[in-house]
């Protein structure tokens, strides 16, 4: 068994030198006005056992890392690929900041989570989240994910059921199935995900570069690309390990979610941008939102993949006002 420790890893300290200059050139005016700006991190609720420095420990022994905001209604994320929970900052302390508290984790292999030689696939990935909930004891939760972990919030669901889970969001997901076969001829075919792995193996670095700029439309005539959001996008996928991300392209792409995507019994959202040149809107959520029970599909005209970060104040809008509903 893996066990955290108090130790404060090189990575994370380099992690959090980023964080505190991007801070620093954060427009304050955002925050004026908004109460509890920024949110203490929720207390520590054990120090012994398995939950230690915001970890969790799972039942192989794998290290998991989580953030816990603020205090209120509980939304838990789950981050796309190859990213981490810092993908959601701008939903988190939108949210914090009015009330919620945000729980979100670094999957297996990804950011500061551990990095496994196996388990990156769903069950598992799904089964990590489920320890997560069970240990920090969530309830009525509302479970978010984008891009990837809008299939883990998918399978998650499948598995583990509805008990825990008062309304669900899925943006910019990948469910029900991205690769195409007889079954689903709209989905992209084999070679879109081979060439995906040969850029990981080729040189990941720049692969990740590359892919920053369809990821939030930034190829688009019209589009304003931001070096700071392209540069944290490779940050993040950097951290990841080579394996977690060689491997999620087989689990993201061909992990059939339809039947998962039949188990939810909670109303549902489903938020997709039209322009998505990653995850194309016709073969995901305009197919998910017909086989969800009480789902509802919002889409935003123009949005890339990433909309998240490019589109934050419109997601946060649809979020709290399907909070409050």
């Amino acid at each position: 068994m893996k066990e955290s420790t108090t130790h404060i890893s090189r990575r994370e300290i380099l992690v959090g030198g980023v964080a505190a200059v991007a801070v620093a050139g954060f427009p304050l005016s955002a925050a004026i006005g908004q109460p509890n700006v920024a949110g203490a991190p929720a207390p520590e609720k054990q120090t012994r056992g398995e939950i230690r420095m915001n970890r969790i420990t799972t039942k192989d022994g794998t290290s998991i890392f989580y953030k816990d905001w603020s205090t209120g209604p509980t939304v838990v994320f789950s981050h796309g690929w190859p990213l981490n929970a810092d993908a959601w900052d701008a939903q988190m302390l939108f949210l914090g900041q009015r009330g919620y508290r945000v729980v979100a984790h670094d999957r297996r292999g990804h950011g500061r989570s551990e990095q496994t030689w196996t388990g990156n696939d769903y069950d598992t990935f799904a089964d990590d989240f489920a320890e997560l909930l069970e240990k920090l004891d969530l309830k009525d939760v509302t479970l978010v994910g984008h891009s990837m972990g809008g299939g883990e919030v998918a399978r998650y669901i499948g598995r583990h059921g509805n008990k825990r889970v008062k309304k669900a969001v899925i943006i910019g997901g990948i469910p029900p199935v991205m690769l195409k076969s007889d079954k689903n001829p709209g989905g992209l075919p084999m070679s879109a995900f081979d060439g995906i792995r040969a850029g990981l193996v080729a040189d990941r670095s720049q692969f990740y570069k590359d892919v920053s700029m369809p990821f939030y439309g930034y190829n688009k005539p019209d589009a304003k690309p931001s070096q700071g959001v392209r540069d944290n996008f490779w940050l993040q996928g950097m951290q990841s390990s080579v394996v977690a991300s060689y491997e999620c392209v087989t689990a993201f792409s061909e992990t059939d979610f339809t039947e998962d995507l039949k188990k939810f019994e909670v109303p549902t959202l489903i938020i997709h941008g039209d322009a998505d040149q990653i995850v194309p809107i016709s073969d995901s959520a305009e197919l998910s939102s017909k086989i969800v029970k009480n789902a509802t599909l919002k889409v935003i005209p123009g949005a890339p993949h990433g909309l998240c970060t490019t589109h934050a104040d419109q997601i946060n809008a649809l979020l709290v006002d399907f909070l409050k509903a």
